[in-house]
């Protein structure tokens, strides 16, 4: 397999783009060597300008649920191309999205489109300091909620702590009201309580997506609602991940919580730039123009991404491919597992829903310091095996893996076959 063409085109881009990308995670800076340049995609394949195609787990990092270029939503897409691309104005189609959103979803009345899933987290956050009046978010390490200034923050020593920015350009004032509590631990979260009177509440993915998958222990999410209650606190729960990838709806109900606050994304735009966040109506209704939380964009409910979401969402409850994502999980569990045992290579495989990775690492994974014991130089020995063996991976060992329907039994056949020949790689390491 070559890369000629993706090798020229970076060269090229460093001319003019960051590091000839416009996303870090595209980079390749965890597993060496230049990235790829993407011509095409199509149903369960995505394919390099040096024409190398590849079985898609990338899925633009989980939008495209349906596979690619879908022929119900290119459809859709084509019929709101044909009417204008943005208005600056109301449509008819963001009222019916929104429907199906709030329907899928218990406890949320209404909904608020944005344009990402950064700034769907960071109205999120805004709206809850409007709602409770007080100023502190607790977020956990290794969960990532976008790059606004008061969510990129990396942990200090000890389980309560303030914040210190996670990024240059983040001055210590932006971060100064976002406390770090350890994922899958409650008691970190009232070390916090125990300590200030002024925090407005949590922010959580239900499952953590960013540090590679990782589940929440038994309870540990209702018993940290039922806490935030009793403290007059907000749950937020970031779904821009797992909306819609474990059933259709949240995770949330899955795992038995209701959040007052829910921010989603990826799969609600169908593959165009969407996010939303929505509560109940005594929360939303701070929102302006009903009250006095700010918050406004000029392309918010955008036409074409809302043709695209309504299109997606409605081809996905017709699928309802949840079982299916659940059984093809359970088999990629297994190939990895097998692969690993028959090379002598250490490995721990977590998934949930249509949300799959394996841990270069002997022990389990259930926060974000058990993540980074994984052996990265493996992964990268892997990603790249898998690559030449024709499967599309996250260039991280800390990002998910992602199913879409599109996905065949042969498309696995490969997989697996890619799987041994990968662990062999690692395992002459």
């Amino acid at each position: 397999m070559k890369f000629r063409n993706s090798e020229k085109l970076y060269k090229k881009g460093l001319k003019h783009l960051v590091g000839a990308v416009n996303s870090p995670v595209r980079a390749f800076t965890s597993v060496g060597g230049n990235p790829l340049f993407i011509k095409k995609a199509k149903g369960s394949k995505i394919t390099d300008v040096d024409g190398n195609t590849y079985v898609d787990f990338v899925l633009s990092y989980g939008p495209m649920i349906l596979g690619h270029r879908h022929k119900k939503v290119q459809k859709a897409i084509k019929k709101a191309l044909k009417k204008g691309y943005t208005f600056g104005a109301s449509t008819k189609n963001e009222i019916k999205l929104a429907k199906i959103v709030c329907d899928a979803f218990p406890g949320m009345d209404k909904v608020r489109f944005v344009s990402s899933g950064t700034e769907a987290v960071l109205s999120a956050i805004r709206l809850a300091r409007a709602f409770t009046g007080k100023d502190k978010i607790v977020k956990f390490s290794g969960c990532y909620h976008g790059h606004s200034d008061a969510l990129l923050v990396a942990a200090g020593s000890g389980l309560a702590t303030l914040s210190l920015p996670g990024s240059k350009g983040v001055p210590e004032g932006a971060v100064k009201n976002t406390l770090i509590a350890n994922y899958n631990d409650l008691e970190s979260v009232k070390a916090h309580f125990e300590k200030h009177d002024d925090i407005a509440g949590v922010i959580i993915e239900p499952i953590a997506g960013n540090m590679g998958v990782v589940l929440p222990h038994d309870n540990f999410l209702k018993e940290l609602k039922e806490y935030l209650v009793s403290k007059g606190a907000l749950l937020i729960a970031d779904e821009v991940m797992t909306g819609f990838r474990s059933k259709f709806g949240g995770a949330q109900e899955l795992l038995d919580i209701e959040a007052d606050i829910t921010c989603l994304g990826k799969v609600i735009g169908g593959g165009f730039p969407v996010g939303a966040y929505g509560a109940r109506n005594e929360i939303m209704e701070m929102v302006s123009p009903l009250g006095g939380m700010y918050q406004a964009g000029t392309l918010s409910g955008n036409p074409i991404a809302m043709a695209s979401g309504i299109a997606t969402l409605t081809e996905l409850r017709k699928q309802n491919p949840y079982e299916q994502f659940n059984e093809t999980a359970s088999i990629l569990e297994v190939l990895l597992l097998e692969a690993a045992k028959k090379h002598n290579v250490d490995l721990v495989v977590n998934r949930f829903g249509s949300m799959i990775n394996p841990f270069f690492t002997d022990s389990e994974v259930t926060n974000f310091e058990e993540a980074q014991k994984s052996d990265t130089k493996k992964f990268a020995v892997f990603f790249w095996e898998m690559i030449r063996n024709g499967i599309f991976l996250p260039p991280s060992q800390f990002e998910a893996w992602f199913l879409s329907s599109a996905l065949s039994e042969k498309d696995i056949a490969k997989t697996a076959n890619a799987i041994d020949k990968a662990m062999e790689a690692v395992s002459k390491m």
